[in-house]
């Protein structure tokens, strides 16, 4: 999916919990499709967090993968560019009856954690592998509750890791 990548905007104000104002922050959130109705719970939850925590809505810019394999490459792209704080991830790996969604969902973490790694660029994770999902209202109920949790979640900690005190001794 070709999207561009927005620029920073000039006035615009962010601000820490406190109310003191922060340096400019600029935010991606990748979330993959399938599922999408449960998986665009984590990002409403992400996005409404993220603006009671003072970063203003125009600050994050918001991609689609077609699954959560396809998530890393786009979240290397977008931690290379260099044009963000913190990149967001955000899918549900579901067991279709065989082993393959444990091959998956490990080699998305991992990649996740490569790219952090690699390019000193926080990813966040909310990709989720349920050890039992199926398409029925009981599941896509408690799921669908359980990616708002973690779009809020989400949101602290991307809050807490362009906080300019992150990293700093909490106590000498």
């Amino acid at each position: 999916m070709n999207q561009s990548v927005q620029t920073r905007t000039a006035g615009a104000r962010n601000s820490t919990e406190e109310g003191l104002p922060l340096p400019m922050r600029r935010v991606a959130f990748i979330q993959s499709c399938w599922h999408k109705d449960i998986v665009d719970r984590c990002r409403d939850a992400f996005l409404l967090a993220m603006e009671e925590g003072g970063l203003n809505r125009d600050s994050i810019d918001l991609y689609e993968v077609p699954g959560a394999f396809e998530i890393p490459l786009l979240v290397k792209k977008l931690a290379a560019s260099r044009h963000y704080d913190a990149v967001v991830a955000s899918g549900f790996v579901v067991n279709g009856g065989i082993y393959r969604h444990e091959f998956v969902a490990d080699a998305v973490i991992s990649g996740l954690m490569r790219v952090q790694l690699d390019t000193d660029i926080p990813v966040l994770s909310a990709v989720l592998t349920p050890h039992h999902f199926h398409e029925h209202d009981a599941h896509q109920a408690f799921f669908a509750g359980h990616f708002e949790v973690k779009g809020r979640e989400a949101a602290a900690a991307c809050l807490a890791v362009m906080n300019p005190s992150y990293g700093e001794p909490v106590a000498r």
